[in-house]
């Protein structure tokens, strides 16, 4: 048995809508999913076009959590000691930084040339990090 894909990751968010402002509304990520399963908001979004890996933005709660278990979560992740992680990649980390700052995104360093490529840091709204790199091929 082999695997032969990531499909879907998971970060924690404290509002559901505002994570869609972020994501979407500044990051340019699309919408993949948007359900209410009842015990839950099934909310995905990925980078336009790519069918294959979705981001799960996941109010800490149930099923997954206990009240108390959320609530310790929820805590953490205010105070910015629980943010998740990603990385997303593009075509000029130059310009792409220029964009997210001229839109009050908050970046936690400015790009920089490194061995892979040139990357720089931002944070969501809820303290999650976000890699965004321009990789050299090679």
């Amino acid at each position: 048995m082999t695997m032969n894909a990531i499909s879907r990751s998971q970060i924690y968010v404290l509002d559901q809508d505002e994570a869609l402002d972020f994501y979407v509304g500044k990051l340019g990520l699309e919408v993949a999913a948007d359900q209410d399963l009842g015990f839950m908001r099934w909310l995905t979004v990925r980078v336009p076009g790519d069918q294959v890996h979705e981001i799960l933005l996941e109010v800490p709660g149930p099923p997954a959590l206990d009240p108390a278990t959320a609530g310790q979560v929820r805590e953490l992740l205010t105070k910015g000691a629980m943010g998740g992680w990603l990385c997303l990649t593009t075509d000029d980390a130059r310009k792409t930084y220029e964009d997210l700052a001229a839109k009050g995104v908050d970046v936690t360093d400015e790009p920089t040339e490194r061995p892979y490529g040139i990357d720089f840091g931002i944070r969501d709204p809820f303290g999650n990090r976000i890699r965004i790199g321009q990789m050299f091929q090679g």
